[in-house]
């Protein structure tokens, strides 16, 4: 009985300590959610604003046919799919490395894919899928746009040279702290807004085809750099959910063990009260 209750406590202090880790991790990103979440929301406006630029140019000569906004024939396709470099942040990682394999396998023409994140580096790579780069792209809590400006206009000069003809992107989107979801975005070639969602009138110096072949490279690597920090705040999101339901999963577990650490004391000092009172009758007699 002894060595029951012994047990029993070396679980709970055990616990406790994992709850301890469980508890500042849940801190740790619910700090870091505060900042990604506030990068997010200030970068959007530029984004839709950009948007609404290149849409404007567009319209404004539609006969004009610019190699990143006219589409082709799709003979390749190429999936951005996007996780992170760690795990304990519950379904975030699998979630798009799940919607990426149905895409697959309801894709009928060929297709390569770009993994950003070790997480989903190492998923492709066990999947055997085709790789645009055969190497680790890590995605750093405080990523910043030259960490991976190289590696978007590598996609964009791949585009350019016909190495495939579409590229979607697929990422977790940060909605609010509880509500993450898997969206995917094609990015090229880059989608046209029809005539009545254009609301704005813009002058422009120079010509069209001009200013898009400086600005649409632009507004494309901006824009996918947008993801990537869309979905770095829905891992910090997640992390930080996961670890508040592992730290109260805990708790759980540590209240169970006390009451059967408790019930073994009582049966363990009623047994001794027991042989005492055994003892002490014989004595008696």
């Amino acid at each position: 009985m002894a060595g029951q209750s012994r047990q029993v406590m070396i679980r709970i202090n055990a616990t406790k300590k994992t709850a301890q880790i469980t508890k500042a991790m849940n801190m740790v990103s619910a700090s870091r959610l505060r900042q990604a979440e506030k990068t997010i929301k200030e970068y959007r406006p530029f984004i839709e604003k950009a948007r609404d630029i290149i849409s404007n140019l567009s319209l404004s000569d539609e006969s004009m046919q610019h190699p990143l906004l006219a589409k082709r024939e799709e003979k390749k396709v190429c999936f951005v799919v996007v996780a992170c470099d760690r795990g304990l942040a519950g379904p975030f990682n699998s979630n798009v490395c799940k919607e990426l394999t149905k895409q697959i396998n309801d894709l009928k023409q060929e297709y390569i894919v770009l993994p950003i994140g070790l997480k989903a580096y190492k998923y492709v790579e066990k999947m055997k899928y085709p790789l645009l780069v055969d190497k680790v792209i890590n995605i750093k809590d405080d990523i910043e746009f030259s960490m991976v400006e190289d590696v978007i206009r590598n996609l964009v000069t791949n585009y350019l040279e016909h190495s495939f003809d579409k590229v979607v992107v697929i990422y977790n989107h940060y909605v609010n702290t509880l509500i993450q979801k898997v969206v995917s975005e094609t990015v090229l070639p880059v989608p046209k807004i029809k005539e009545n969602d254009k609301t704005k009138i813009y002058e422009f110096d120079g010509g069209v085809k001009e200013i898009l072949d400086t600005a649409l490279p632009i507004y494309i690597e901006n824009t996918i750099y947008g993801y990537l920090l869309d979905s770095k705040a829905s891992e910090h999101a997640s992390r930080m959910n996961s670890m508040k339901s592992a730290t109260d999963n805990a708790m759980e577990v540590i209240s169970t063990l006390e009451l059967l650490y408790n019930r073994a004391r009582q049966s363990a000092i009623t047994l001794e009260l027991t042989d005492i009172v055994g003892g002490a009758s014989v004595i008696n007699e």
